[in-house]
């Protein structure tokens, strides 16, 4: 069974506080005991202000500086493997391996050190720590409190701390799910010429995305690749009858530079002719680089910037008005896997990055 525990030690390194926290399990909808942990942790702190909303804890300081700028995280994780125990953590040579390490518990734990030992850091923070990153985003804490209580948001700049690999990530591609319908007309498949096969249709829709030629755009020079997909097809109701219907979903991950009504635009133009229905759509966030609060971040840590080729939070806080970038230990490819795992350094060295930032 997976460790919990009732409390965590702010005073502990980042490793051993990532081990604690990842092994307070917190899939997502049952974060409940690792927020309440949080809350107890930084409540007793006096120079926070800290808010509860659900399991999503808000902690602020108050200086009266100039400057705020937002450091976010989720406390959620996918659910754990049921037959590759991936909790409790464990040490394996330089790495720590479990549920949450990469995805994104390291990064809550940089938080949490920080929240706890700057008094006075040189710019007013808010830390963010928010539920239902993973699953739906109506459950999405952040958007829940972006619509209810949007000032608690405010700032100059943000740092979402997902797992990066320890570069900068600027920005991140919106996503686009349709779903492009064919008709036919049933009939039985002894007899397809009195019918019409509506899948054999949706032939010319697979053709259309095979020959497709994704944009590579430049934003804020930023390099962001496109992506067109079939990511699924369904059709048809029995092994002997013509299919009178067929759907392909297609994804569209689509640069920050086109908004959400002109990623619908492009996406109904390359299959003009044939139904389209949108099912979902999030919008991107272009990087704000050219930002001061932006640029000073990115001078304070001296590491690489790259664009983010997925969605991200950051686009919420972009339909705030507030620039924002991805930054955290943990390496997104192993994210969500059942020997998910992190290099230690990377926690460390994402700590003495942050603190060098709001100590510069």
């Amino acid at each position: 069974m997976p460790l919990t525990s009732p409390s965590l030690d702010l005073a502990a390194d980042v490793v051993t506080l990532t081990a604690a926290i990842c092994d307070i399990e917190s899939v997502s909808g049952d974060e409940g005991p690792l927020a309440d942990a949080i809350e107890a942790a930084l409540g007793g702190l006096a120079h926070l202000e800290v808010v509860r909303d659900g399991h999503t804890v808000i902690a602020r300081t108050a200086l009266g500086r100039p400057e705020r700028v937002v450091v976010a995280g989720h406390i959620d994780t996918v659910p754990l493997t049921r037959h590759t125990p991936n909790l409790p953590t464990r040490r394996v040579g330089d790495e720590l391996v479990g549920r949450g390490t990469v995805d994104m518990k390291g990064g809550v734990a940089v938080m949490l050190k920080l929240a706890a030992a700057l008094t006075a850091p040189n710019r007013d923070v808010t830390y963010c720590f928010y539920d239902c990153e993973e699953v739906d985003s109506e459950r999405n804490g952040l958007r829940r409190v972006a619509e209810h209580r949007p000032e608690l948001l405010a700032a100059d700049f943000a740092v979402l701390m997902e797992p990066t690999d320890g570069t900068v990530e600027g920005g991140c591609k919106g996503t686009l799910r349709v779903e492009v319908r064919t008709k036919g007309i049933a009939s039985h498949s002894a007899r397809p010429w009195v019918g019409h096969n509506a899948i054999h249709d949706a032939g010319e829709v697979l053709a259309r995305l095979v020959a497709y030629e994704a944009r590579v755009v430049d934003v804020e020079g930023l390099t962001y690749r496109e992506a067109l997909q079939a990511v699924l097809i369904s059709g048809g109701t029995a092994s002997n009858v013509i299919p009178d219907a067929c759907a392909v979903t297609v994804n569209y991950r689509y640069a920050p530079d086109r908004s959400e009504d002109e990623a619908v635009a492009h996406v109904r133009e390359v299959f003009a002719g044939f139904e389209v229905e949108v099912t979902d759509n999030a919008g991107g966030a272009r990087p704000g680089l050219d930002r001061p609060a932006a640029r000073a971040f990115v001078e304070a840590l001296g590491v690489p910037v790259q664009a983010k080729e997925g969605w991200t939070d950051v686009a919420r806080f972009a339909a705030l008005g507030v620039p924002a970038v991805n930054f955290g230990p943990g390496n997104p490819l192993l994210a969500h896997m059942d020997d998910e795992r992190a290099p230690v350094q990377q926690y460390v060295d994402a700590e003495a990055a942050m603190f060098r930032w709001l100590q510069s």
